[in-house]
C-alpha cells in the first residue's frame, strides 16, 4: 500500500532497508493514538509506529507527537530490566516521531483483551502481569536518573488526567470534587516509571510471560495508576463476559496479589490505598470520559458503571478487595 514517503526514508535512514528494496507495508489495528504498520522487507517483519497529533476519538483530543520519544524509552529502560517484557526496539526518529520495534506475531502472542472478551480469563495469565507491573515499578522506584528522562508531566495531563479524570469531572459535577483530587494527588506523586496504558488490548501473552505494548504515556509518576488502569478492564469485561464474572474477578484478585507482593519502595497499605481511591474514577472514566470503552453500549451497562462507581468515588474504599466487593453486588446482582 501507499504509505508516506517520510516513512521509507525512517527506515533506509535506520539501516532497516536499503535504497533497492521493496517495502510490503500493511496498516495494524491498534489503539486511536498513532498509526501502527507491518513492514516486510528483505526476508524479515518489523513493525513502524507513528504518533499523532490529533488521536482517533469522537472528541477533541490532540497530543504532542513527542510522545513517540518517551515510548521509545520506555521500551529502552523496561527492556533491561526483563528483555522479554517488551518488544525489542530497533531504531528511533524523534523529529518524526516514529520508532521501529520487533514484530510479534498474533499466532504466538495472543491479544490478552481477546481472551478476556471471549471469556477466557486464567488468573495465572494475570498474575503474571501484576508481578511483571511489580517488578518495573521496583527497580525504577525513587531513582532520580530515570526519572530524569521522562519529563512527560504534560503529556500524562493531556494524555491521561485530563481526559479520564478531568473531562468526567466535567460531565458528572456531582462528583467533580474528588474526581479533580485523584487528578492533583495522581500528578504530585512521582515515585517510579509509569506505563500509563496497562490495559489488555496493550498486553500480549507470549510464550515468555506478558508483553506490554502502547507506552505512549510513559511517565515517572504514580504507579497506582497504573495498577489501577489495569485492574479497571477486568472489572468493565464482567459486563460483556457475565459467564466470566468468577474466573475474572479471580483474575483481578491474582493480579493485585502479585503486584502489592513487590511493592518494597512505600507502604503496600499506602499505595493499595490510591489504587483504590482510582479504581473507581477510571472506570467511570470509561463512560463518561473521552475515550470510552467501546464494548459498553447500552445505557443500562453505563447506568451499572456510574451505580457502583459514583458511591465509592465518594465515599472511597481502602481496599482493592473492597472495591471489587462493591462491583460484584451493585453490578453484577442488578
Amino acid at each position: 500500500m501507499d504509505v508516506d514517503p517520510d516513512l521509507a526514508e525512517f527506515v533506509v535512514a535506520a539501516g532497516l532497508a536499503s535504497l533497492d528494496e521493496p517495502l510490503a507495508w500493511t496498516p495494524l489495528a491498534g489503539g486511536v493514538s498513532s498509526d501502527i504498520w507491518r513492514l516486510d522487507v528483505g526476508g524479515r517483519t518489523i513493525c513502524v509506529k507513528r504518533a499523532l497529533a490529533k488521536l482517533k476519538v469522537a472528541a477533541d483530543w490532540r497530543a504532542p507527537v513527542s510522545r513517540n520519544l518517551y515510548e521509545w524509552r520506555w521500551f529502552e529502560t523496561v527492556g533491561e530490566i526483563l528483555p522479554a517484557a517488551v518488544p525489542r526496539p530497533l531504531a528511533s526518529d524523534p523529529e518524526r516521531g516514529v520508532f521501529a520495534m520487533s514484530f510479534l506475531a498474533e499466532a504466538d502472542h495472543p491479544l490478552w483483551k481477546a481472551q478476556l472478551l471471549a471469556g477466557h480469563a486464567d488468573a495465572a495469565t494475570a498474575a503474571a502481569v501484576g508481578e511483571r507491573l511489580g517488578t518495573i515499578h521496583a527497580a525504577t522506584a525513587r531513582r532520580s536518573d530515570i526519572a530524569e528522562r521522562f519529563p512527560t508531566d504534560e503529556l500524562f495531563h493531556a494524555l491521561r488526567l485530563e481526559p479520564y479524570l478531568l473531562a468526567t469531572a466535567g460531565r458528572r459535577p456531582e462528583v467533580a470534587a474528588p474526581l479533580r483530587a485523584l487528578a492533583a494527588r495522581t500528578a504530585d506523586t512521582p515515585l517510579a516509571l509509569v506505563h500509563g496504558d496497562v490495559s489488555p488490548k496493550n498486553i500480549l501473552v507470549g510464550p515468555q510471560g506478558p508483553v506490554f505494548l502502547d507506552a505512549e504515556c510513559a511517565w515517572y509518576g504514580d504507579p497506582a495508576f497504573d495498577l489501577a488502569f489495569c485492574l479497571n478492564h477486568l472489572l468493565l469485561k464482567c459486563l460483556v463476559a457475565p459467564a466470566a464474572e468468577p474466573a475474572l474477578l479471580g483474575s483481578f484478585a491474582a493480579l493485585a496479589k502479585a503486584y502489592l507482593a513487590l511493592v518494597d519502595w512505600e507502604p503496600r497499605a499506602a499505595l493499595e490505598a490510591r489504587a483504590a481511591s482510582l479504581l473507581p474514577g477510571l472506570i467511570l472514566a470509561r463512560v463518561d470520559g473521552k475515550s470510552p470503552v467501546e464494548y459498553l453500549t447500552a445505557d443500562v451497562q453505563k447506568d451499572a458503571v456510574r451505580a457502583v462507581a459514583m458511591p465509592l468515588l465518594n465515599a472511597p474504599e481502602p481496599k482493592l478487595a473492597h472495591v471489587a466487593d462493591a462491583w460484584r453486588r451493585r453490578v453484577l446482582t442488578s
